[in-house]
């Protein structure tokens, strides 16, 4: 069983736009605004090319929790995401 620490992560601030659109992104999803962004994420791998990600990527200590370097979604639990949009 791997053990979750609590360690915060760097918060960038978002655009007025990029917040706005994730607010009624969540209330759509009837999610919170993090899972709202956790979703988002999910996807990326399978929207943007992951290899060039990981070819530009300047911190390899942290493959391991990257969605590009592993994809987390099965084909059913993506396409039922992208139905679900």
């Amino acid at each position: 069983m791997q053990t979750l620490t609590k360690k915060r992560y760097y918060t960038p601030q978002f655009s007025a736009m990029a917040t706005i659109s994730v607010r009624r992104l969540a209330w759509y999803m009837g999610k919170p605004m993090p899972a709202a962004v956790d979703r988002i994420i999910k996807l990326l791998p399978y929207i943007v090319d992951a290899s060039k990600v990981c070819l530009a990527c300047k911190d390899n200590s942290k493959c391991q929790g990257c969605t590009f370097n592993t994809p987390q979604l099965s084909e059913e639990e993506l396409l039922a995401m992208l139905a679900a949009l």
